[in-house]
């Protein structure tokens, strides 16, 4: 790979860049769309990183199709797929790892107290590899993106990191590739996070303000649907990620639920 980007990077070519952990969707295709529009080649990476799951987490069971990916990848124009081997990037005594202090603390870090680490280091290997000049991160996973934006700007990797809007179902539910873990009752009753979500800008855009009013119509929503098992319900600046009282300036209104042992992440970013 690093071959390849020299080679671009000699003929003045821009590289966007889109991380994945593979089983592609269309968020996933909304980010390669993305970076084909603002670059001149798209390098697209799949790799299911074992540093960000914990023990109990679902590494194994992470859903994996490899043919598919690189048909969709191919199919919408990436120029060159990263498709490495744990042991090429984790070898043996491996002993590096990048923490983002404050932003890992909130949020899913709170139930996932290491899953952050794994991530800001294998994106800031990916960074060093592809030597991107943007790279693309949904919306979906804002917590991540924010961590990402902070490590590149810590670390002063020369790329630009970009976020890019959340891609839904027709219904509502924000693509994920752990949806397929659903039944088709939990599957049913996952539309109450965007539901829910639509319910808390509505109040905001009626006027409300209170961070805490705001949580208590969105936990009411997600309460009507047993299945529905709340992680966090959280109103943070944009910024920091820390809890605000009241809602002005832009402000990240996220969720996190469970479905049975499924656990899915949606929300919006509001700006008064």
């Amino acid at each position: 790979m690093k071959e390849y980007v020299r080679f671009e990077k000699s003929r003045q070519r821009t590289i966007g860049f889109v991380p994945t952990m593979g089983y592609l969707h269309d968020g996933h295709l909304s980010l390669i769309k993305r970076s084909k529009e603002e670059n001149d080649v798209t390098v697209l990476s799949i790799f299911l990183n074992p540093t960000q799951f914990a023990p109990n987490e679902d590494l194994s069971k992470y859903p994996r199709d490899f043919e598919k990916d690189s048909r969709l990848a191919l199919e919408s124009g990436v120029d060159a797929l990263f498709y490495p081997k744990a042991e090429e990037l984790y070898p043996n005594n491996y002993q590096t790892y990048i923490n983002v202090e404050a932003l890992s603390r909130h949020l899913c870090g709170k139930s996932r107290p290491d899953h952050f680490r794994g991530v800001a280091t294998i994106v800031s290997k990916l960074f060093n590899i592809v030597s991107p000049d943007h790279a693309y991160f949904g919306q979906k996973d804002a917590q991540q993106y924010f961590i990402i934006d902070r490590m590149a700007k810590d670390l002063n990797h020369d790329v630009n990191v970009v976020m890019c809007p959340i891609v839904r179902e027709k219904d509502g539910l924000a693509m994920s590739s752990r949806n397929v873990y659903l039944d088709p009752q939990e599957r049913q009753q996952a539309l109450c996070l965007y539901r829910s979500l639509e319910k808390a800008e509505e109040a905001i855009t009626a006027g409300e303000r209170n961070a805490q009013k705001v949580k208590a119509i969105i936990k009411e929503s997600i309460d009507q649907n047993p299945l529905a098992a709340i992680d966090y319900i959280e109103t943070v600046r944009t910024e920091t990620l820390e809890p605000v009282d009241e809602i002005e300036g832009p402000t990240l209104i996220a969720l996190a639920v469970k479905f049975g042992k499924t656990r899915l992440l949606d929300n919006t970013i509001v700006r008064i």
